[in-house]
């Protein structure tokens, strides 16, 4: 568990791939629990230490994820997410080429829960939701190509499905049509900058985590995939 930012209402961890931010069927512990182990063992708190998630990221995606030290902090923190005041950046790479170097993509999804997917669907059909989200090209190798994706709408399995519906899936992500996994079983996405204003203190946030080995290999003066 890798703290990025902390004070006293929030604290901002670095995700790695196969972490899972909430409880889930698998009985694994999540990275709330860890948080919460973390607090009592750092600031010898009796009793039950309080950590409440504000957001997820998939268990094969790294990066930041925000949490709550305090019910206020956690308060503050949804409503801030409901209303688009939490700016999250991902770094992706994916598959092939985009003819676009920059686009906006805008679908609906509905998610199916029993085999933990999202589908684009039509604009009509019961449940769906809109999800839109920006890409910009940062470096193109032989077969896979660096982008940068601003959500603008957090759906879930989001830019997985909306990159797999033009033919780019993400590297290593199996269940959105890449042509193999990564060797590590997570997927080549990275929730990498974070920007907010602090519920409590109203000061401006600006967090980012550094590139894996594999995207630091696209960046320019770097040997290229």
């Amino acid at each position: 568990m890798q703290p990025v930012y902390e004070d006293n209402h929030i604290i901002v961890v670095n995700k790695k791939p196969g972490e899972i931010v909430q409880g889930d069927k698998t009985g694994d512990m999540p990275l709330s629990e860890k948080i919460k182990l973390y607090l009592k063992e750092k600031y010898a708190k009796p009793g039950n230490v309080f950590c409440g998630v504000v957001h997820r990221i998939d268990r094969p995606v790294g990066g930041l994820v925000i949490f709550a030290k305090t019910s206020k902090a956690l308060e503050r923190l949804n409503k801030m997410l409901r209303n688009g005041e939490i700016k999250k950046t991902y770094w992706a790479l994916i598959e092939g080429k985009p003819e676009e170097d920059k686009a906006e993509l805008k679908n609906y999804l509905k998610s199916d829960g029993k085999i933990n997917k999202t589908f684009i669907v039509k604009e009509n059909t019961p449940d769906a939701k809109e999800a839109i989200l920006r890409y910009t090209t940062i470096a193109k190798g032989e077969r896979y190509t660096l982008i940068e994706v601003e959500l603008l709408t957090g759906r879930k399995h989001q830019i997985r499905a909306q990159l797999s519906s033009i033919g780019h899936p993400i590297k290593g992500d199996l269940k959105y049509g890449a042509k193999r996994s990564n060797p590590d079983g997570g997927i080549s996405l990275l929730a990498k900058k974070l920007s907010f204003v602090h519920p409590v203190s109203k000061e401006g946030i600006n967090l980012e985590v550094s590139l894996p080995d594999e995207f630091k290999k696209f960046i320019p003066g770097e040997e290229k995939i």
